[in-house]
């Protein structure tokens, strides 16, 4: 991971004042973003009570609900850019010399200023197109488009200051390396006789620098689709903050911070604790009893945060500790805790099968069905993998101090709850994923309350800051990413793609087509982390997967399973770099304990792969 914070220690005159504006605006957002969150929670869930109790739709519900999604996004990623929270890959920065690579990292800082530059202006056209403007029910468009000038001026804000924090020989080399590249850029343009002929060009070389130089994810997928705007004199650049705000204006990608939200309260209530504790207790007597423990943790809060890395954060922060005290290798815990990942990646309410379910026009209910029995099965041979690889601990050792069983046992029941809640509303079509994760919230709030008295108020207002933060992080990803979709669309690159691949399927057979694409997949889930890469490729394959055969949801459960074996794999997965850091454990030590249970994933996918009536026998009997 790239931090893109550092002290500011040492530093005075306007820098101090620079400083200090943004910090007092970074505070804005995280409450805005926070005020926000909370507010669409109560309008989802009571639109819902109004629907079912009082027969009588809130008519403006989901357009206010889209608006404050929109400034929910963009205050947590002003909030996130403030506190240094973007994440980058910098696994190719160790091949850059050491004399080199600060001007290089402190570069990816001016990155997220221009991104942020380009956006203000953008946006601020928007808005002026906009003005007058109204929405199907009568409220003005450019509620949609405030939000976003108000978290890009923040953004830039704090994106300035950061990049002011360096030596002064380092913030100037590095800024004028900058500008000489874009002033390369424009001689090049100036000598063309058709410049949006380059445009593409120049798009590709961007995100390949901003890859390699450790740029956050977000920044480099929007860097590129600004560049190609700026490029192409034929596309006002109006819309590129146009296609950012249609990649996050979607009811249902609210889902997304609402699951992060119940799987927050879920923890700081102490239901995850005591869950873990249970498990531990119950699983540590066999063989591979804490490597067990690890698995079936991480099955179990995939179906409560939605969020793979969420749940790393989550399960590592309270079983690494016990893994310590019983005197188990840190580095084979941490294998364990990626490989778990990858297979809890199809368990309900995944945020990569809400985002699939959106850009390729799938059943995001029948898709929760489609992944149980996949995930069921990978659960099923990780399990044994972990009982085989595995020694035995002494649970005195890893819980000096133990909760009574009761107590365990009432947490472990109030989380099962929720999970039944969310399965039993999805199977039943009783209400929208994003309508039950409203009410997952509520449930994880109101009920791990009463139950156990942890979630203080001062708790409570920390977790809606903290979510709000972290979802704007992930659906900003979401945003750009749809913005350089849109981008990749126009040139046609899709369509050619499309054609290449129908013809692999065509001559050499489906199923080779099916394999190419979970390669490829893995190599793209690895760089690109899962939303963007299925924004990018998932209506792309989709229906090529559909022409040749395939059923779709069947296809795209092995799409996410080969995403989130790239995710966590060696030697370039953005979410190992992320268990390492949690873990407190160097990549290079974990990797080789690892490779085995990578080994049984990897088999597990390919098994689910080539027996599609794994994924398609649940959501058939539920009648999809």
């Amino acid at each position: 991971m790239v931090d893109t914070s550092m002290a500011t220690k040492g530093h005075t005159g306007p820098l101090v004042y620079l400083s200090r504006l943004s910090k007092f605006l970074t505070m804005i957002t995280s409450w805005a973003g926070a005020l926000v969150l909370l507010i669409n929670v109560l309008v989802v869930f009571l639109s819902v009570i109004w629907r079912y109790m009082l027969h009588s739709p809130i008519e403006w519900a989901e357009e206010v609900a889209r608006a404050m999604m929109i400034a929910l996004v963009f205050f947590g990623v002003a909030t996130s850019t403030g506190r240094g929270g973007h994440i980058g890959v910098d696994l190719f920065l160790r091949f850059i010399p050491e004399q080199i690579r600060p001007y290089i990292v402190h570069a990816s800082r001016w990155v997220l200023f221009l991104v942020a530059v380009g956006l203000v202006i953008s946006s601020y056209d928007l808005g002026q197109a906009s003005w007058l403007q109204t929405t199907e029910t009568g409220l003005p468009q450019v509620i949609y488009v405030i939000p976003v000038i108000i978290g890009s001026v923040v953004m830039m804000v704090a994106a300035l200051e950061h990049a002011l924090r360096e030596r002064a020989k380092v913030v100037l080399v590095s800024g004028a390396g900058i500008v000489v590249l874009a002033l390369l850029g424009y001689l090049k343009l100036s000598m063309m006789p058709d410049p949006s002929s380059a445009a593409a060009g120049f798009m590709l070389i961007c995100f390949v620098l901003g890859i390699f130089a450790g740029v956050p994810i977000a920044f480099t997928l929007g860097m590129s689709a600004m560049v190609f705007f700026i490029c192409d004199p034929s596309l006002p650049f109006v819309f590129f903050s146009q296609q950012v705000i249609s990649g996050v204006d979607h009811f249902v990608l609210l889902a997304i911070p609402f699951f992060l939200l119940a799987g927050a309260a879920m923890e700081i209530n102490g239901m995850s604790t005591r869950l873990v504790e249970l498990v531990v207790r119950g699983m540590g007597r066999f063989r591979g009893g804490l490597n067990m423990t690890t698995v079936l943790s991480m099955a179990f809060f995939s179906g409560i945060s939605g969020s793979k890395l969420a749940d790393v954060a989550a399960v590592g922060g309270v079983l690494m500790p016990a893994v310590r005290r019983a005197n188990q290798n840190s580095e084979e815990a941490a294998g364990v805790f990626a490989a778990s990942a990858v297979i809890s990646e199809t368990i309900p309410p995944c945020v990569n099968l809400i985002v699939l379910g959106f850009v390729a026009n799938i059943s995001i209910g029948a898709l929760f069905l489609a992944g149980l029995i996949p995930a069921a099965c990978l659960l099923v041979l990780m399990l044994i993998a972990a009982n085989r690889f595995g020694g035995k601990i002494n649970i005195r050792e890893a819980y000096p101090k133990m909760r009574p069983l009761l107590q365990l046992w009432i947490g472990a029941i109030v989380g099962l709850a929720m999970i039944f809640m969310i399965g039993r509303g999805v199977m039943m079509g009783i209400a929208t994923s994003t309508e039950i994760s409203a009410f997952a919230v509520v449930y994880a709030i109101v009920v791990g309350r009463l139950a156990f008295g942890e979630l203080t108020f001062r708790a409570t207002v920390k977790m809606f800051v903290d979510t709000a933060a972290m979802s704007g992080v992930l659906l900003f990803i979401v945003a750009c990413a749809t913005s350089l979709s849109y981008v990749l669309t126009i040139q046609m690159i899709p369509q050619e793609i499309a054609q290449f691949l129908v013809g692999i399927g065509v001559k050499q057979g489906a199923w080779v087509f099916l394999m190419l694409t979970i390669v490829l997949l893995i190599v793209f889930g690895a760089v690109l982390e899962g939303a963007p890469a299925l924004i990018i490729f998932a209506p792309i394959l989709v229906p090529i997967a559909t022409q040749l055969g395939f059923n779709p949801l069947h296809f795209g459960i092995v799409m996410i399973l080969s995403m989130g074996f790239g995710l966590f794999s060696p030697p370039i997965g953005l979410g190992l770099y992320t268990t390492c850091a949690i873990c407190g454990v160097e990549m290079k030590n974990v990797i080789p304990p690892m490779i085995k249970y990578l080994a049984v994933s990897l088999f597990g996918i390919i098994v689910i792969a080539m027996v599609p009536t794994i994924s398609t026998w649940l959501p058939r009997l539920a009648g999809y």
